[in-house]
Formats: structure tokens, sequence, C-alpha cells
């Protein structure tokens, strides 16, 4: 897992080489189309909510995220002709993912496929296919298929905006930043959330998937059950869990809308006794926590792509101060098969 954290740079340089030259494919295949469907699982899923809210806010298109049962469980027949679904697999042979896109297809939609493998079934079904170059993983938690993800997912949503091409300065800065990243010691971080009895991570807007994306590695690699809220959702009731036994985790970007209100959730969790890791965010930010780890330098909409370096390189930290392997955490398997 430690090698393939520090793979990331190169991994997203080589995927963005690769990728941005079908980003005209990606325009001319969703002419005429207005929504978005975002299909997948696991950590795949949370690169989609980042994508759910790039594609409204950058490319002000309708998005979703599917509810894969509605096809696989239920054969539901919808008319999806103005629908471009992106169907996100590392393996591109999670069954339930390969057959929504199917089903899509023969609905109407036309699809985008994301995956680590050309000769995948997902690849072989898309009518385009992003191929990340992340090469091997051989961790079983996702971290550099994860954050190439990302980069296929931002040049796909970059496709459908008004003005291709406008993110292309800031994309990139991306490997340089995210090499920045794992710079981090991070030591301290991961003592703090040793010493946990509960976690709880929140966060908002286009980085909310990288707050998900924060608890499920920490669920399933270091085997501690955590939340993943977006703050509005705290507030409405579960802030009532928040007290002195708990470590909450706020993931922020460097700027945007979504930054103030976390600065203030980091005033009420900590009047109820938490402590707080604060990733990213800014200098106000950081100055609410116990502790801070810095975030990237790049805006709101591509913070996402390097945003979660320093929770992985924390969370294989925790992990190996709690006696685990984080490379093989019980239970799991690389490629996750679902009805």
């Amino acid at each position: 897992m430690s090698v393939e954290i520090a793979e990331q740079p190169d991994a997203l340089a080589a995927t963005f080489e690769h990728v941005l030259p079908l980003r005209d494919q990606i325009t001319r295949l969703a002419a005429g189309r207005r929504n978005v469907l975002f299909v997948a699982r696991g950590s795949s899923d949370n690169a989609c909510v980042y994508g759910r809210y790039l594609t409204e806010i950058h490319a002000g298109r309708q998005a979703s995220l599917a509810a894969p049962s509605v096809a696989t469980l239920y054969g539901a027949n919808l008319d999806l002709s103005n629908t471009l679904v992106v169907a996100v697999s590392q393996s591109g042979a999670t069954q339930e993912i390969v057959d929504t896109a199917e089903w899509a297809k023969r609905n109407g939609a036309a699809i985008v496929g994301i995956t680590n493998h050309a000769d995948s079934p997902l690849a072989s079904t898309a009518d385009v296919a992003l191929i990340t170059q992340a090469g091997q993983e051989l961790a079983v938690p996702a971290t550099k298929t994860y954050t190439t993800q990302l980069a296929a997912i931002t040049v796909a949503v970059d496709a459908l905006a008004s003005k291709p091409g406008t993110l292309d300065a800031d994309i990139a800065r991306v490997p340089e930043v995210a090499a920045k990243a794992l710079e981090l010691d991070v030591e301290v971080a991961a003592a703090l959330l040793a010493g946990a009895h509960d976690v709880l991570a929140s966060g908002r807007g286009l980085t909310f998937g990288t707050t998900l994306e924060v608890a499920l590695k920490l669920e399933e690699t270091c085997l501690q059950p955590v939340r993943g809220l977006s703050y509005a959702d705290l507030k409405h009731g579960p802030i009532a869990v928040v007290d002195s036994d708990l470590v909450t985790i706020l993931v922020a970007a460097p700027s945007g809308p979504a930054l103030p209100g976390l600065i203030d959730l980091a005033g009420l969790v900590r009047e109820k006794g938490s402590k707080i890791l604060g990733i990213g965010g800014d200098a106000a930010f950081a100055s609410g926590c116990d502790v801070a780890l810095p975030g990237p330098d790049l805006p709101e909409t591509l913070a996402p792509l390097t945003l979660i370096i320093p929770a992985q390189l924390t969370i294989e930290a925790l992990a190996r101060k709690l006696g685990l392997d984080p490379d093989a955490p019980r239970g799991l398997r690389k490629v996750t098969q679902t009805d």
C-alpha cells in the first residue's frame, strides 16, 4: 500500500496523458444528451460522488448516482436515450457494474467506461473507454486506482462543459501537487486516531466523495467502523453522538463555499469535547483542528484528486500502529462481486 501511494504522481500524469486526447470523443458521444448517470461500487462509487458534483457545478448538466439493483435485480425498463452513463470499475470485471452498463445501453444510453484494464468486459461494453494508467495494484485497499479514476472522471466531465479545456492549466499541476503531498509527516495524525474510541468523518460539496473514501479506507484497512457524513446531515441529529470519546475527521478544500461551514463545524464539535483531525482547508480551518494535515494547492474543482493522499498515508501508518496488515485487510479481495 505504501509503495502504491507513492506511485500516484506518475500514475496521475500517465492517466492524464492517455485520456485527455479522448475528450473530444466524449463531447461528441454526449451531444444531445443532458443527463449523466454514474455507475459504480465501493471506492469507485466515492470517486463518482465527486463526478456528480463536478458535472453539475462545472458542466452544468444534471447528474445522479445509479442504483444498480434497479437493473440487476428488478430489470426495470427506463428511457435513457437522453443519458450518458459513466460506469467505473478498477478491474472492469465486477459483473454487477458490467451488467448495469449493458442494461443502460439496451435502454438507449451512451456509455463511457473507466477502468484500469483495457481488456476488461467494461472496456468492451463502453462506447468510449478511458483506461487509467495506474499499473497493477497489489494492495487490496485502492489508492492509485482511486486517484486515477478521479483523473479520468475529471476529463470525462470537462468534455461535457460548454468550454472544455478550462481546467487544463490546473490539471497539468496535479502530479506535482500529488508529489508534494507525499512529503507529509503523518505520525501525529496516526497517533491521534490510534487513541480514538470512535471516529466520524465529515465534509461537503466537491470534497464529500473524499470524506466517504476516508471513512471507507479506515474501515477496510484499520477495521474501525466509521461514518462519513455531510456536515449538513451531521447537524440534523447525528451531532448528538459527538463527545470526548470520538475523533472527528474534517475534510475540506483550500477554498470554496463549503469551507466556512466546516470551520464552524470544527468549533461545534470541539465544544462537545471531540478531538479534530483536519485534512486540507486553509489557515483558519487548520487553527480550529487539534491536528491539521495541509491539503493541495489546487482549486476546489480539482482538490479531490490529491486531497485523499494525506489520509492514505495516515491510514497506512495507523494500520501498522495497530498491528494490522494494511496490504491485505481481513475478509477482503481485490475484485468484489455483487449480485
